[in-house]
């Protein structure tokens, strides 16, 4: 590889990680214009395995828009975030992939001055991506949770 290369790869790698940031982001602010822009045009995200739904990225904001009302304090946390090109000639092609792990505390709305997270689940993002004209952008977002938990809550008058 050459470094002309090297370095192209290098900034691919950080755009995508912008990327991916990015997407946490809008979902944890709810800011869902932001959340349909990281999507190329015919892009679509399933969150079925979430007991969500699978839709076109505008169906999918407009879902979460709901969704989330039920969670005013959220924060996505997105690690272990493996990168992966396709080449094309030994130089980085096109599209790419990215499988990341998640851990999200979210607090249900209405319960009080707490700032303690009452419903937590973890899993694993798969993130297809492609370059655009615009730069990275998501074709396919598919959500795999592996675990959650609720924990509790005290019964009425103890």
């Amino acid at each position: 590889m050459t470094q002309r290369v090297e370095l192209a790869t290098v900034l691919d790698r950080l755009a995508v990680d912008e990327l991916v940031t990015d997407y946490a982001a809008a979902v944890d602010d709810g800011d869902w214009a932001a959340y349909r822009a990281l999507f190329e045009p015919e892009g679509r995200a399933d969150y079925r395995e979430a007991g969500g739904v699978e839709g076109s990225a505008a169906e999918i904001a407009q879902w979460l828009s709901t969704t989330m009302e039920l969670f005013p304090m959220r924060q996505h946390l997105i690690v272990n975030r493996r990168v992966r090109f396709d080449t094309v000639d030994r130089d980085i092609g096109d599209t790419g992939r990215v499988r990341a792990d998640y851990f999200n505390p979210m607090r249900f709305a209405g319960d009080g001055d707490s700032t303690a997270p009452d419903f937590i689940c973890g899993g694993r993002y798969s993130f297809d991506l492609i370059r655009t004209t615009s730069g990275w952008r998501l074709r396919r977002v598919t959500v795999y949770e592996k675990w959650r938990r609720t924990p509790q809550r005290a019964a009425a008058g103890s």
